[in-house]
């Protein structure tokens, strides 16, 4: 809602009800039990017969513990047991502890957390166009999401490109642990720069000890196979790392049917769950119980110019598989909101929402890129961030339970109006009215005459003014100033002694 005052527009992030989502509808099916039995059975075979390439000595040297066989090329070939018990090891459920309790995400079940853009070079406003991001950029998305309750948690919402790599995660875990007290990332880009990580959530929570910090989820980090059937070091690292220290790794192959992936949409399921599942078990080989998310990101690649392609149909049929496929081996599941789109468009829209729609009726979880993701995941976009939000506050709504109770049924009303009568007057009208309804942030509901005398505003234009005022109205949540010296004086410290590059 945007209240008007002498400052301008100001918009009313207060939405605490966004925080705890609970989906409540059945999900959809694609497949049937048979069909879903013959996808996981075919990859734990093929685990078995024709295995996976691991490139990190140490996690090959845990399967290899375990009963795998390893050849001189580092394709390890799994135990169908093992992987089995590993799989049950994995909790169905778990919850995330955030600095504010608060702001806890629980994780499994009916639960759904909807996660904004992650990762790309590149942001992109109406004011400055297309651009590498900054610091500032950084900041500034870690404000927005702070800001709209419906997004669970942060992510790394861009590249800051102006801060050195070595160096680039301790400037942004910083600001991110400041600015918002929801759950962090950490990205999983070497065991240094993981360390790193935790030890800034741990001073940001006032934990002493690794094991203290073992105890709760408190951080994420999502790790991508190098598909077809290969595992890199950074991301077995990641895997490793997050398991031992018992905080929680969505492991995600990056099946793109027609490059990555068969150019069917089965084949492309079968490799996404025999990669998932062999992370999975690497994880719980590392620490049995450690919280994992089953990832799933298989949609198609466009056969004229091999570009991703988002928000397809094939994309909502796999994202509502990886759901059935996720449920079988009682693993939460992470799907995706996304777009191709090259700016702020009703394409973008469609795209977004089209997968949307297959993470939500196929039952996800965790759904990433919810808001802000453009051009394939290169850029994220102020204004489509804003967009979204509407998009995800929208579904939150219909996730809000139909009261059926005498009152609510209304048949005094009906009495009242009367035939060819009218409710805008009534009572029960007047005592709902406020709240009876979803109230747009930026969509605008104006007739054509308003909306012209109002200016002539698409809704990319007023995405603007939104998300500036938002940054203008934003206030940081407390930290204690202690704690506050104390980060400064690690990362300090850290950027001192030369930070930490990729592995």
């Amino acid at each position: 809602m945007v209240r008007r005052g002498r400052r301008g527009p100001r918009v009313e992030v207060s939405t605490e009800k966004y925080r705890h989502l609970v989906n409540p509808f059945e999900p959809l099916r694609i497949l049937s039990d048979d069909q879903v039995a013959h996808i996981h059975n075919t990859a734990v075979r093929y685990l078995a017969d024709e295995g996976m390439r691991v490139l990190l000595p140490d996690a090959r040297s845990i399967l290899a513990d375990s009963g795998a066989t390893v050849d001189d090329e580092d394709v390890v070939r799994f135990d169908p047991d093992v992987v089995s018990a590993a799989l049950g090891s994995a909790p169905s459920k778990f919850e995330f502890h955030a600095p504010n309790p608060a702001r806890n995400v629980a994780i499994g079940g009916r639960n759904i957390a909807m996660v904004p853009v992650a990762g790309p070079p590149f942001v992109s406003d109406r004011l400055n166009g297309r651009r590498y991001g900054t610091l500032t950029d950084h900041e500034n998305f870690v404000r927005l999401i702070q800001s709209f309750d419906v997004m669970a948690v942060t992510t790394p919402a861009i590249e800051p490109s102006d801060i050195p790599v070595n160096v680039r995660h301790l400037r942004s875990n910083f600001s991110t642990l400041l600015l918002s007290d929801k759950v962090p990332f950490i990205f999983a880009r070497g065991s240094q720069r993981v360390r790193d990580g935790f030890d800034q959530i741990k001073i940001r929570l006032g934990i002493h000890t690794e094991e203290e910090f073992a105890l709760k989820p408190r951080t994420w980090t999502n790790v991508n196979t190098n598909s077809p059937r290969q595992l890199d070091i950074p991301m077995a690292m990641g895997i490793i790392d997050f398991a031992r220290a018992g905080q929680a790794c969505i492991i995600t192959p990056f099946t793109l049917a027609g490059a990555m992936a068969p150019v069917t949409l089965a084949g492309a399921l079968v490799l996404q769950h025999m990669e998932s599942i062999a992370g999975i078990t690497l994880s719980q080989l590392v620490r049995p119980g450690a919280p994992v998310i089953y990832g799933s990101f298989t949609s198609n690649v466009d056969m004229k110019s091999g570009s991703p392609a988002f928000g397809t149909p094939e994309a909502v049929k796999g994202a509502i598989a990886s759901g059935q496929l996720a449920r079988h081996i009682d693993i939460p599941w992470r799907s995706s909101g996304s777009s191709t789109s090259n700016t702020v468009d009703a394409q973008g829209g469609y795209e977004t929402m089209m997968n949307m729609f297959g993470a939500i009726q196929g039952g996800a979880n965790w759904i990433m890129h919810s808001a802000g993701w453009q051009e394939g995941g290169l850029t994220a976009s102020y204004e489509k961030f804003i967009l979204d939000i509407e998009m995800c506050q929208m579904f939150a709504e219909t996730f809000s339970p139909l009261e059926v109770n005498d009152d609510e049924l209304a048949t005094d009303a009906i009495s009242a109006a009367g035939p060819g009568g009218h409710f805008f007057g009534l009572d029960h009208t007047l005592e709902r009215y406020e709240t009876a309804f979803y109230d747009p942030i930026v969509f605008s509901r104006a007739n054509f005459e308003q909306w012209t005398q109002d200016g002539s505003q698409d809704a990319a234009e007023r995405a603007t003014k939104i998300w500036q005022q938002t940054l203008a109205d934003f206030e940081p949540p407390p930290v204690d100033a202690a704690v506050v010296a104390e980060m400064t004086s690690f990362v300090d410290r850290r950027i001192a002694e030369g930070g930490a590059a990729p592995d």
